[in-house]
C-alpha cells in the first residue's frame, strides 16, 4: 500500500505538517508507504483550457503537477491537506489539484481519497467539501474520520494542543489504511466494477 500526501501550506512545519504527521504515524505502524509533497511555497499556475493533456498525457505547464501525478497514478491513495483561507482550500492546492484531475488519462476508480483542512476557527467544514469533490467525480471512494477532518490551530504549533483534532487524524488515518485493504482484496476476487460508455449531455436544447 501506498499513500500520496500534498501539504499545501506555506508553512511545511505548520499546523497542517502536524495533522499530516499524526496521520504518518498510523501510516508507518500499519507498514503503509507515503510520499509527503510540499507544495505551498510553489508558483502553481492554474489550468490554462488549452487541451494539450487530452492528447500529451500530461499538462503542458510541466511543474511538480506532472511530477506528482505519476506517483498517484501508482498510488493506493490520496491525502490532500490544506491550510484555510476565507472558508477555502488556499490557491495553489485548488489550481494544483485542477490540473492534475483534468490532465491524468489513468483510472483513478477506488483509490482512495481524503482530504484535511487546518483552521485558526472556522471555514474547515467549507473547504473538506471542497476539495472531497475532486474525489467524487473521479470514482475514488472517500475516506471519513470521527468527524470533519480538521484541526484548529492558529500560530505555528497550536494544533498540537487540539486533541480531538489530533485523533481525528488518527482516525482517519486507519479507515483510509482498511478502505485500501479492502478495495485491494475486492480487486483481487471480482476486480473493478464494470463501467459503462460514458454518456455526457449539456442543457442547452435547440429546437
Amino acid at each position: 500500500m501506498k499513500v500520496i500526501i500534498i501539504n499545501s501550506s506555506p508553512h511545511q512545519n505548520g499546523n497542517t505538517a502536524i495533522a499530516i504527521n499524526e496521520m504518518i504515524k498510523v501510516f508507518k505502524k500499519e507498514d503503509v508507504d507515503y510520499q509527503v509533497f510540499d507544495i505551498g511555497n510553489e508558483a502553481i499556475r492554474s489550468c490554462l483550457d488549452c487541451g494539450k493533456c487530452h492528447t500529451l498525457g500530461y499538462c503542458i505547464l510541466n511543474d511538480s503537477v506532472n511530477e506528482v501525478a505519476k506517483e498517484f497514478e501508482k498510488a493506493d491513495g490520496l491525502v490532500v491537506a490544506s491550510p484555510v483561507y476565507f472558508a477555502q482550500a488556499n490557491g495553489a492546492l485548488v489550481s494544483f489539484l485542477q490540473r492534475m484531475f483534468v490532465s491524468t488519462p489513468f483510472d483513478k476508480t477506488m483509490k482512495i481519497g481524503a482530504s484535511i483542512g487546518a483552521a485558526r476557527r472556522g471555514g474547515l467544514t467549507t473547504t473538506y467539501d471542497e476539495l472531497n469533490k475532486f474525489f467524487g467525480i473521479s470514482g475514488m471512494p472517500i475516506a471519513s474520520g470521527q468527524y470533519w477532518n480538521g484541526i484548529h490551530g492558529g500560530k505555528e504549533g497550536e494544533a498540537n494542543e487540539d486533541l480531538e483534532g489530533l485523533q481525528m487524524m488518527r482516525t482517519l488515518a486507519n479507515n483510509m489504511v482498511f478502505l485500501m485493504k479492502a478495495i485491494a482484496l475486492g480487486k483481487k476476487k471480482y476486480g473493478l466494477p464494470k463501467k459503462e460508455k460514458k454518456i455526457s449531455t449539456n442543457f442547452i436544447r435547440k429546437d
